[in-house]
């Protein structure tokens, strides 16, 4: 779009994470905090928070949809902290008030979000799509928080009202000038006043600021040094909004060192400032792919047409295969319940075998029990391609429709489809985990269905 705004030319550079067209800040809430929570009994997670500016729904929880998907208890606490870019920290701020209280043991915090530039502005290069997750909790945790400020101001820089897709915006150099050069230098004295903290006393300093050359004067006149200061990744995911602050922190605790004290400032309706010192414990993380580990396992997008229509920017023709959609009877969806939302199936307590979805009667020709089944979920094993399809005649946003036969080890089989991915990449016998996607849209009745789509292991996996 270079030839309709030719002042784009300063931002038109390095790269940006989008999601598939099968994702959205609910898929990507659940994939990072399944990546979180690896090792961590999900039975223990007492409440969940999500901080969005673009959740599916407006009207009906999205973190009870995440917290369903990822079988927590149906006794948990769990909110939606939305329209500001600093709705992550301020949830994690209330979730660790909460466990500090006593209340609640171990709290999930997540913030995701997908926002969408108009084609030709300068915020369809800038803005991002991610999501981060923490675990709260008081037992075993690598980094303790040692104290937060929180300052509020109505700055109206990107402003976007119900029904509106794209965020407008304000003169840059009032966003610039008036917000990010006042308000985050606001935010941070404020915290080093109450905490008498000097910027010696600090190993990595987190700022969610998405202009880069903004954030290294401001750290430079505040006396950080550049080895201070943590990589914002706008040049390769850009600015994801209200999970920028919480990706950040996590990619400094990738490096953290036992001792280390980390300021995470995040921007937005003012800003909130945490200060975390890391543990003894922080050495001992392992099993998580974390920041670093997803960027390794990009997918180039090299279509700028394909983003479009994924994005439903732009509409395409989808034929009449696309075009006939059944009614989703949401009473039938509400009363298949996690059998849908986490792939929870049966195993049988006399012969451990399990299947998909639940059954009374055993599978197992050598068994046949009846009534002894006991709930097991699919969600977080691996399973192995039996057989597959490549279908250039089914409807597909991402032609070819793939899909087939699935082996989970331990047992059980389960049809499904493939995404992320290209057909040369689903052989017989590769590996693959399952990821929580959308399944169907009806736009015309503002019906969204999510299900699970198999993903074929990179080796790094």
């Amino acid at each position: 779009m270079g030839w309709f705004n030719a002042a784009t030319a300063g931002v038109a550079r390095g790269e940006k994470a989008v999601t598939n067209y099968d994702e959205d800040s609910n898929t990507m809430t659940v994939a990072a905090a399944m990546d979180c929570l690896n090792g961590f009994q999900r039975d223990q997670v007492d409440g969940l928070y999500l901080g969005s500016m673009t959740f599916p729904f407006v009207e009906r929880q999205n973190a009870a949809i995440c917290a369903e998907a990822m079988a927590f208890r149906s006794d948990i606490r769990t909110a939606d902290f939305c329209t500001s870019r600093k709705a992550g920290t301020t949830a994690l701020i209330a979730a660790c008030d909460t466990v500090k209280a006593g209340d609640l043991n171990n709290f999930l915090v997540c913030a995701a979000d997908s926002r969408l530039g108009k084609p030709g502005g300068n915020l369809e290069h800038t803005l991002g799509d991610g999501a981060a997750a923490l675990l709260v909790g008081r037992d075993n945790v690598i980094a303790e928080l040692k104290g937060y400020y929180s300052l509020t101001r109505d700055f109206p820089d990107l402003i976007r009202t119900e029904g509106e897709r794209f965020p407008r915006a304000w003169e840059e150099r009032w966003i610039r000038d008036e917000g990010y050069q006042k308000l985050i230098p606001a935010v941070m004295t404020g915290f080093q006043k109450k905490y008498n903290l000097a910027p010696d006393d600090l190993s990595k300093v987190v700022i969610a600021c998405p202009n880069n050359r903004v954030l290294q004067g401001l750290c430079k006149k505040m006396g950080f040094g550049a080895e201070q200061v943590q990589d914002t990744f706008i040049d390769n995911v850009g600015d994801t909004g209200a999970a920028m602050p919480l990706m950040m922190f996590v990619a400094a605790l990738e490096s953290a060192k036992p001792g280390d004290k980390i300021l995470l400032v995040s921007y937005g309706t003012g800003g909130d400032a945490l200060l975390f010192e890391a543990t003894s414990q922080i050495e001992k993380v392992d099993g998580h792919l974390g920041v670093s580990g997803h960027l390794d396992l990009k997918k180039s997008l090299d279509s700028y047409t394909k983003y479009l229509v994924f994005r439903n920017v732009i509409p395409a023709d989808v034929g009449i295969r696309g075009e006939d959609k059944p009614f989703v009877r949401l009473s039938a969806t509400y009363r298949e319940g996690q059998t849908i939302s986490s792939l929870l199936g049966s195993k049988c307590k006399q012969c451990q075998t399990p299947q998909f979805p639940k059954q009374r009667v055993c599978i197992n020709p050598e068994c046949g029990a009846i009534d002894q089944m006991e709930d097991y979920y699919f969600y977080d094993k691996v399973g192995r391609i039996n057989s597959y399809t490549g279908d250039n005649l089914a409807f597909s946003w991402d032609p070819p429709g793939m899909y087939g036969l699935i082996d989970f080890e331990g047992g059980g089989r389960l049809y499904m489809d493939f995404t992320d991915c290209d057909l040369d990449a689903v052989k017989v016998g590769a590996p693959v985990k399952v990821s929580f996607r959308r399944r169907y849209v009806d736009e015309n009745r503002g019906v969204l269905t999510y299900y699970w789509k198999a993903v074929p292991l990179s080796e790094t996996e």
